[in-house]
């Protein structure tokens, strides 16, 4: 059976085509990066513009794996061209006949969010919801595991920074699932035909402050685990962003975790235990830099 990705070669999307695949699917990816190696997949553009196009690229595919969004607005992209986007492509694949959708969102997904990232994904799940295609949506709140930029990345800074600040007293509570426990959800949930919404969780919830010492003691970092005014973290977190050429964390992102939803209260969709995985990949954790920009966007600044 033919399935279809968006972003096969993306952080999310190369996990969901790698575990498609080990199922026997044959695997098809929508995407922007067709330049790169194609790792056995059929590789068409994703002009989520063009409708004839996208038509063409889910003929004959049963389930479509949408991980598609954006992080936060750059250049010609925003959250409401991605919206609109992402209706596109479910119509088109409701006009293709594509059996099933299965749809990445975020926890807390709420068109009445006072956050524009969640009231996006909120929309765009209501798209989904609308389109008359059989769905399933799964609501994660942080990826960690295999190239992934967050966990990474403090790691990377607490190895060369005497100083780790945290905004406020960093009481705020993640639930992060890995990367391989999802691919392997949003696989399940694709042989199902219930309509369905969940969150994609690990088994282990923890606050973010807890988080920095468990990097700092497994990476044997002597930096400073520093709190600050939270009204000054996304200026300082925006500072530094700046002098990496890269984003770090917006203000948005902060605001919404410190507000509790990077967390939830479901049941583990996930087995893998986040500190755990930290204390496994210690040594690798941090020794280079993932730049979120130069990964999505081939002009970014070097």
């Amino acid at each position: 059976m033919m399935d279809a990705v968006t972003g096969g070669f993306s952080y999310s999307g190369a996990a969901i085509a790698a575990e498609l695949k080990r199922r026997g699917r044959t695997v098809r990816t929508l995407t922007n990066h067709a330049q790169r190696d194609p790792r056995g997949m059929e590789v068409h553009p994703l002009d989520l513009l063009d409708g004839d196009g996208l038509r063409r690229a889910l003929s004959g595919v049963d389930t479509l794996y949408n991980t598609y969004w954006v992080r936060f607005p750059h250049r010609r992209v925003t959250f409401d061209t991605a919206v609109e986007g992402s209706a596109n492509l479910f119509q088109a694949a409701a006009d293709a006949g594509v059996r099933r959708i299965v749809h990445i969102s975020i926890t807390s997904a709420d068109v009445n969010s006072p956050y524009a990232y969640f009231r996006g994904k909120g929309l765009v799940e209501q798209h989904l919801k609308n389109c008359g295609v059989s769905y399933a949506i799964a609501r994660p709140a942080i990826l960690f595991g295999g190239d992934g930029v967050l966990i990474n990345n403090i790691a990377w800074l607490m190895r060369r920074s005497p100083l780790t600040l945290v905004g406020g007293r960093g009481d705020y509570r993640i639930r992060g699932i890995h990367i391989d426990d999802l691919a392997t959800l949003m696989a399940d949930l694709g042989e199902n035909n219930t309509d369905t919404t969940l969150d994609a969780v690990g088994p282990e919830s923890l606050t973010f402050i807890d988080l920095l010492h468990h990097i700092r003691t497994s990476i044997d970092s002597n930096t400073l685990v520093l709190p600050v005014p939270g009204t000054l973290f996304p200026a300082i977190t925006w500072t530094l962003g700046r002098a990496l050429r890269d984003t770090l964390l917006t203000r948005e992102e902060y605001l919404a975790m410190a507000n509790g939803l990077a967390d939830s209260h479901a049941p583990a969709t996930g087995t893998t235990s986040l500190t755990e995985w930290i204390t496994e990949n210690r040594h690798a954790l941090g020794t280079t830099y993932a730049h979120e920009l130069r990964r999505h966007y081939q002009n970014a600044p070097a």
